[in-house]
């Protein structure tokens, strides 16, 4: 199996390279097609031709050479019947006679054959034939011999004549063997004449129409795939070329368009198409510029909150420190200040950070980092947060350090993310280890998973929980004070070091995010050290 799945990587190029075309070129199918139906209806139109012509070239041979053994037979009978009467030795009648045939079929191309008596069921090969010098008398079939064993019709069928030429080589060639019978008057007994006649001429005109056929079909076949290809040619290339505008397009080219010409199908398809990517210029552009001033408009907004948020931290600042001077519901709404204008803090420090994700302005400031210490970091700073929510937080990492180059701040600011939304969203005092940090690495690659025992996610929820300020449960209130972009940014700060950020949950089974790290800035990831699927749970029996 090993051998079968990486045989294909072992292929030569030009295989390769000829495969990757017929893959991508529906001209080379659609030629490589046409030709081979037209080659199988050329097959079939010549083989019925070639069968054709054939018949009918032995069917008139036939029909020559049954009406030339009747006049040789006929001028046997005439010359028996002028033989003079006090010629009573057989033998000699019947050599006088062979010697007369033989001498005319060496003069008109036939070989002859002359056995007898026939009444018996005597056999050529039991010998007492007379028969054309160098012939060899197996060349008479015993199914014609058996004909005349109870007819005297004349009778004829296919044969193979059997000769042996001067330097002793024996010669086969296709032939029709016509037997007829005689009565000699020497002695009244019946002699059977074989006359066999060559089908050289015959097998060398089928022969000379088979390769003209063969000639035809293969030129008419060059010609089939030319004129094919010219003809898809002029529908696929403006398919290519679209498929290149379509490609600039996609790239970010949007003043491409497909040069117009004509008024056929094809034209107009060019022209639709070519309106469309005006369209889709025009729209992307809008979107462009939506997109812009709503991003200028958050950056400004951040900013110009920060002078009034100043302020009024300020004031709540000082009400906050008097607060036990004031009575108990006021001295209540001047926490409950302090807190949401924590929380307001946080929301413009992260709408910042999104604007600058959005403005590509985000960089990275790349040192080793120990994804280990920054594992126990977190877990020591997010401790009372897990109290509060009767949580146990720890860590599972190996003794060594698990390095990789990253910009600390923004390392540190997604593992915050994933575990205070552990924390949201684990079970308290439930499970003895309520959220677990799990740090590994390897050669490439260095990870982090904070695996939770809460609410789980739902199937489908594990692709949206990135977006922005999107809740599981809406109703669920932000124990940690979280503003809904956490996740977010945490996100964005992943794809800038070109890492992975992961979800995995299930209901009442609790959920996993995997951070994954290249080792190095620029390299490419392939896997994680780390699962993405904790290894405590069980995969459902389908």
């Amino acid at each position: 199996m090993l051998r079968s799945a990486t045989g294909s990587h072992r292929l030569p190029e030009s295989i390769r390279r000829g495969l990757t075309f017929w893959r991508r070129s529906i001209q080379a199918r659609v030629v490589a097609s046409t030709v081979l139906l037209s080659a199988a209806v050329i097959s079939v139109v010549g083989w019925f031709l070639i069968q054709q012509t054939r018949e009918g070239l032995l069917e008139h041979r036939v029909d020559v050479v049954v009406a030339e053994a009747n006049d040789e037979t006929a001028a046997a009978r005439d010359l028996l019947s002028s033989a003079p009467g006090t010629d009573s030795d057989a033998v000699t009648q019947q050599s006088n006679l062979a010697a007369t045939i033989i001498q005319r079929g060496e003069t008109r191309g036939f070989s002859a054959v002359l056995f007898g008596p026939s009444e018996g069921g005597g056999r050529i090969a039991d010998g007492g034939a007379n028969f054309t010098a160098g012939l060899d008398t197996s060349s008479v079939p015993v199914s014609l011999e058996r004909h005349f064993d109870g007819s005297t019709a004349t009778a004829w069928t296919y044969t193979t004549i059997r000769t042996t030429d001067a330097s002793g080589s024996v010669v086969e060639q296709p032939g029709v063997v016509v037997g007829s019978q005689v009565e000699l008057p020497s002695d009244s007994e019946t002699y059977t004449l074989y006359y066999l006649f060559p089908l050289v001429e015959q097998q060398e005109t089928l022969a000379l129409v088979t390769r003209a056929l063969l000639a035809a079909a293969v030129l008419l076949l060059v010609l089939v795939a030319g004129m094919t290809w010219l003809v898809t040619r002029q529908v696929v290339t403006p398919i290519r070329m679209a498929r290149q505008v379509a490609e600039r397009l996609a790239a970010g080219q949007l003043q491409e368009r497909l040069k117009v010409s004509g008024e056929d199908d094809l034209a107009r398809l060019a022209t639709s198409f070519n309106q469309m990517a005006s369209n889709l210029q025009r729209q992307i552009r809008q979107l462009e510029e939506l997109s812009r001033v709503q991003r200028r408009f958050v950056s400004d907004v951040s900013h110009e909150l920060r002078t009034p948020l100043t302020t009024v931290r300020m004031a709540g600042d000082v009400l906050h420190d008097a607060r036990q001077d004031f009575d108990p519901a006021t001295a209540r709404a001047a926490e409950l200040l302090q807190k949401e204008l924590d929380r307001f803090e946080t929301l413009l420090a992260d709408l910042l950070e999104i604007s600058r994700f959005d403005a590509g302005a985000a960089l990275l400031e790349v040192d080793d980092v120990n994804l280990v210490d920054v594992a126990h970091r977190i877990v020591d700073a997010t401790r009372p947060l897990a109290a509060q929510r009767d949580v146990r937080v720890v860590v599972d990492a190996p003794d060594h350090p698990c390095l990789a180059e990253a910009d600390v701040r923004r390392v540190e600011r997604i593992v915050r993310n994933l575990v205070t939304n552990a924390i949201d969203h684990a079970a308290a005092g439930g499970v003895d280890a309520g959220i677990v940090v799990h740090v590994a690495g390897d050669d490439h690659a260095a990870a982090i998973a904070v695996r939770d025992y809460g609410i789980g996610l739902a199937p489908g929820e594990s692709s949206m929980v990135f977006n922005r300020f999107w809740r599981a449960d809406p109703a669920r209130a932000r124990t940690s004070g979280g503003t809904g972009l956490g996740l977010s940014i945490s996100l964005e700060d992943t794809h800038l070091h070109g890492g992975w950020l992961q979800a995995w949950g299930r209901p009442g089974e609790g959920a996993q995010f995997r951070l994954t790290l290249p080792r190095r800035v620029g390299a490419v990831l392939r896997q994680s050290p780390l699962p993405l699927v904790p290894a405590d749970v069980s995969e459902p029996v389908s």
